[in-house]
């Protein structure tokens, strides 16, 4: 196996998308629109886009004995991502998102986790030189924490810059934190992790304010994903906004994944954090034009378009 740039430690699941004019209230049966099969998972999505956006990927995680399984590791491959290490368990289906997206865009799941939650951290015993020999680690929270504290242990150990996705929301221990150069929440997960009242129209320099205090705590970045108001880059001493490229939203299924994965791409080839956010932004735009996770993630010179299309005139720093 070659050396990959970057390496995605996460989850595989298989998305089962339908599409509804609204979503159902409490007992309530709706007919759907129509009914899609996808290739999903949070892990999944962020190796298949980062292949598709020109980096040099390799996945670890785990799927079933099954069919669904084949279909995750075929898919992931045919963008050039390395699937040497996605392991297969018998007794266990390969994890299932169960989607629905509303004539606005917006999605609900149901997530089945299967084998991704007995990925134990022991299986990554086999893969601690492609851990240790890559420039960026992608995570997120789909798969057992013991696996993820694991991952940031080889990796940090090697000098390997971490990239969290804290997603599904929900509390990282306290002791990762000054092993994460980057923590990419959205707002819901920003205020879980920080406890603080943060809604869509909080002013951006009271959400850097929020994030500042994390950094306080040890992580080095914290970029708040913020949908359709772009990003925020927050470090302990300053904020930077990347405001968003407003597109017709179809589905937004996998935005944040989108969003990571261009980040990191764009880094692993040399560009700044400054760069790699636009490139981020522009990216996950993209990915809302379409309908599916995997499906809808856009390639280099797709993203290279749209940004040189773009008016950014607001885009800059905040105060403190």
């Amino acid at each position: 196996m070659s050396v990959a740039d970057i390496v995605v430690v996460g989850s595989l699941n298989t998305d089962l998308v339908t599409r509804v004019k609204r979503f159902p209230g409490p007992g309530e049966t709706l007919v759907g629109e129509d009914f899609q099969t996808y290739c999903g998972g949070k892990g999944a999505n962020q190796a298949y886009a980062a292949a598709r956006l020109g980096g040099n990927v390799a996945m670890v995680g785990q799927v079933g004995a099954d069919d669904f399984g084949t279909a995750q590791i075929e898919n992931l491959s045919s963008v050039g991502v390395q699937t040497d290490h996605v392991q297969r368990d018998a007794a266990q289906p390969t994890g299932t998102a169960i989607i629905g997206v509303d004539a606005s865009g917006e999605n609900r799941i149901i997530l089945v986790p299967g084998a991704n939650h007995t990925f134990a951290a022991s299986q990554l015993d086999h893969c601690q030189n492609l851990l240790s020999g890559t420039g960026l680690l992608l995570l997120q929270l789909e798969i057992p924490r013991a696996t993820v504290g694991e991952a940031i242990r080889i990796a940090r150990a090697s000098g390997t810059q971490v990239i969290l996705d804290p997603a599904p929301a929900a509390p990282i221990p306290e002791e990762w934190f000054p092993s994460i150069d980057f923590l990419t929440p959205n707002l819901s997960e920003l205020r879980l992790l920080t406890g603080d009242s943060l809604e869509a129209e909080t002013p951006l320099e009271t959400i850097a304010a929020s994030a500042r205090r994390l950094c306080h705590r040890g992580i080095r970045n914290v970029i708040a994903k913020l949908g359709s108001r772009g990003a925020v880059r927050i470090t302990s001493q300053d904020a930077y906004h990347w405001p968003a490229i407003p597109v017709p939203a179809v589905d937004t299924t996998a935005a944040g994944d989108c969003f990571n994965a261009a980040f990191a791409a764009h880094r692993a080839t040399g560009h700044t954090i400054a760069q790699a956010g636009e490139f981020a932004v522009a990216a996950a735009a993209l990915s809302i034009t379409k309908k599916g996770a995997q499906p809808s993630m856009p390639s280099r010179s797709e993203v290279a378009a749209l940004i040189q299309d773009a008016k950014r005139p607001d885009q800059g720093g905040l105060t403190k």
